[in-house]
């Protein structure tokens, strides 16, 4: 029998692309089902940008392009990120993924050794663990609080630090939290990491989906003392509803970023040039889809969240960014369905996604055993069904009774 690498080989499918795909089979056999596990937006690209990349077919771009990226948008990364804060970036120090997965699993891949350590904030997106167990890496987590907005304790961070502590991962705007770290948080984390060498990778791909009155402020504007140690990830795919052209990148300290891009040119040769010169339209063409966009994400958040909490024992914080929300539904987990113990957050949502029709996806994956994740990237008619099957489906549960 063939044994297989215990990191790479030992990894699990990704519960979001799993639940998606079975939601997707239920509604090809007639089954309205909720989208909500999905964090890609129903919008369609907007038709300059789908333009863009018709017209890069047109002029024969159909050949392998540089393994770092084309030049054009290099420098239009870098020109995004100088004005983001991120002082002299150069395009030289860019580098244009095939989508954001592979720029953070790069930067981890040449950054760690078997053993070395990554503090990860959590609830955390459920592919950075699964990232860091492919590179031999270990994940050491530092908890955030609902009740505290999912803020991050620097205090925490620093207890977390060892001698075998080579990088902290930030997200803000957070997946699946939603939450968007205070300025004054990012500053200490970019001290403490400054203080011990330590990497950060930020990923900023909720960059634009952030809402008043909170704000975005770049990881590199906020720790300038820690550029040295800093890689910045982002894309298009959420901002410009283009998760299908796959077009991410990661901009930081030259070693780092040059390191990338030769494991890049093995691991994938380079993205294609028909969806980076889509990616550049996207960067240098006008704002008012993608603005509009992320109003209607403004819009759907509260329908979503008003739904969640008129429901009995959920509770439902408001996030100040992104497209989901993490309801506690604790309250739920030790009831039964029909004589059948529930008892964590996998087995609920796959009954909700066989009963009530809506696919979301378990707190499990996040490091937050007492929730689950629904997007609200769908429309708010899906929304008011989709909740309304939830609220229905909860109900029928055997709760125990209390005293």
């Amino acid at each position: 029998m063939m044994q297989f690498s215990p990191s790479a080989g030992g990894l699990a499918e990704s519960q979001t692309l799993a639940i998606t795909a079975a939601a997707k089979r239920m509604k090809a056999d007639g089954i309205d089902v909720a989208p909500f596990a999905a964090g890609e937006p129903d919008f369609l690209t907007p038709d300059f940008i789908r333009e863009a990349g018709i017209q890069a077919i047109r002029d024969g771009r159909t050949k392998y392009g540089p393994a770092a990226g084309i030049a054009e948008l290099r420098a239009a990364v870098a020109e995004t990120m100088a004005a983001s804060g991120f002082a002299g970036m150069t395009a030289d120090r860019t580098v244009i993924g095939a989508g954001a997965k592979p720029v953070l699993y790069f930067g981890l891949a040449v950054l760690l050794e078997p053993g070395d350590e990554v503090i990860i904030p959590t609830p955390c997106w459920l592919s950075y663990p699964k990232m860091v167990q492919a590179v031999g890496g270990t994940c050491v987590y530092v908890g955030t609080r609902p009740d505290q907005g999912y803020v991050i304790d620097p205090d925490a961070v620093r207890a977390a630090i060892t001698p075998r502590t080579k990088a902290l991962i930030l997200n803000s705007p957070g997946n699946p939290t939603g939450a968007v770290q205070p300025d004054d948080v990012q500053r200490e984390l970019g001290r403490i990491a400054a203080e011990h060498g330590i990497g950060v990778i930020s990923d900023e791909i909720y960059e634009h989906m952030t809402y008043a009155p909170a704000r975005f402020h770049s990881f590199a504007e906020l720790a300038p003392d820690a550029h040295d140690l800093t890689l910045i990830v982002n894309g298009v795919s959420k901002a410009y509803a283009m998760t299908g052209w796959r077009i991410g990148w990661g901009a930081g300290p030259k070693d780092w970023v040059q390191r990338m891009i030769r494991l890049q040119s093995h691991a994938l040769s380079g993205p294609p040039d028909i969806a980076q010169l889509a990616a550049l339209a996207a960067l240098q063409g006008p704002t008012e889809e993608r603005d509009a966009m992320c109003a209607r994400f403004v819009e759907r958040r509260t329908v979503m969240c008003e739904a969640l909490n008129a429901i009995p024992d959920v509770s439902c914080p408001v996030p100040d960014g992104a497209f989901y929300v993490l309801p506690d539904v604790s309250a739920y987990l030790e009831a039964s369905y029909e004589g059948e113990p529930i008892g964590n957050s996998t087995k609920l949502a796959a009954l909700m996604l066989e009963h009530a029709h809506a696919a979301v996806v378990p707190g499990d994956v996040f490091e937050a055993p007492y929730a689950v994740r629904f997007s609200y990237a769908c429309s708010q008619d899906d929304i008011r069904k989709g909740i309304a099957r939830v609220a229905d489906f909860l109900a029928s549960l055997q709760r125990p009774a209390t005293a």
